[in-house]
């Protein structure tokens, strides 16, 4: 378990797969009613206290301390919510995804879909943490992205959501997100003086719930594609090639980002928490943005395949470079004081 935690593949990440497999093996299970209720409905439930909880966990004090530098935030909001839409945009036009149909064309937008979501929270900030980078900047940048994906991330799929089938209407959309992530985060910030230290005491339990949560989603989400069989359209090829380009995705943006910190002259902290916030994409977002986003549950399976597939890569890959860097900031401060 250390090894695959050393390269990367965390639990977490093994159960994202089971949880398909699951979906895969008993369909029926995650769209049933018991007592009413779906595990669906329980799915919904648990969003609203993730992002409750996430309110409640964050301290004011070290958001304020990540306010200084502006063209940091600046470059990392540019690269998560204007480089990579344009990027997959290119790619789309490139290889003619404009005029595919059926099953392609909801991986295709299920591309763009990533491309157009907010940054993570948790995982950007633990490993810049562990890279040795800026950390209040990582807090208030994580932040801000996910508050900011509620506005962005529907109006860059209004691009391609009018009058397809499957979607719901941005204002409509807007007003759902607002009540499912502003609104519970707003409430946990405002609670946060008074029961902050409960949800600092409890960081692991916290992360299991979210973890679990989002576990739910996927398969109830997945459980609605496999018995609609949508897909028996994709041959293995496919996924094989599908997880080449989120590959090459990410280091293509994470370039695009050191390179730009070079030019803007951002030294090594700084730069580190560009690259990793301005590089990476919330399954956590996904995972609700997608539930209100198509109102057909049968497609959403589909749509957040990329996310999936990229989210499991940004963890390993990010973790191999943080840790490599961690430890030459390691060394570095200890030749310093041999001097």
């Amino acid at each position: 378990m250390k090894f695959l935690s050393r390269i990367g593949l965390e639990p977490f990440i093994i159960c994202l797969f089971a949880s398909i497999g699951l979906a895969k093996l008993a369909p029926s299970v995650g769209i049933s009613e018991f007592c009413g209720i779906t595990l669906g409905d329980v799915a919904t439930w648990g969003v609203a206290g993730i992002f409750f909880f996430y309110g409640l966990k964050l301290d004011r004090q070290k958001l304020k301390a990540g306010l200084v530098n502006v063209r940091l935030h600046l470059l990392v909001h540019f690269s998560t919510f204007v480089l990579f839409p344009l990027i997959v945009l290119a790619a789309m036009y490139v290889c003619g995804a404009f005029e595919t149909t059926g099953d392609l064309h909801w991986l295709w937008l299920g591309t763009f879909f990533l491309a157009s979501l907010p940054s993570t929270v948790s995982s950007s900030v633990v490993m810049v943490s562990i890279a040795g980078g800026n950390i209040p900047a990582a807090i208030f940048n994580a932040s801000i992205s996910s508050l900011l994906g509620v506005f962005l991330t529907p109006i860059w799929m209004s691009l391609f959501l009018k009058g397809v089938d499957g979607s719901s209407g941005l204002g409509d959309v807007i007003i759902k997100l607002v009540f499912q992530v502003i609104v519970p985060v707003v409430a946990g910030i405002a609670l946060n003086p008074r029961f902050g230290h409960i949800a600092a005491a409890h960081k692991v339990a916290l992360r299991n719930f979210d973890q679990t949560t989002i576990l739910l989603i996927v398969y109830t989400s997945f459980c609605d594609s496999f018995e609609k069989n949508m897909f028996a359209g994709f041959p293995l090829s496919d996924l094989v090639i599908l997880s080449i380009a989120m590959v090459a995705l990410f280091f293509f943006a994470m370039g695009i980002v050191w390179g730009m910190c070079r030019m803007m002259g951002f030294d090594r902290d700084d730069t580190i928490t560009a690259v990793f916030c301005g590089s990476k994409k919330s399954l956590v977002h996904g995972s609700v943005m997608s539930k209100v986003l198509f109102s057909n549950p049968a497609v959403i399976g589909v749509v957040l395949l990329p996310t999936m597939l990229y989210h499991a890569y940004q963890l390993i890959i990010v973790s191999i470079i943080a840790q490599k860097l961690g430890k030459m900031k390691e060394a570095e401060i200890e030749n310093a004081s041999e001097k």
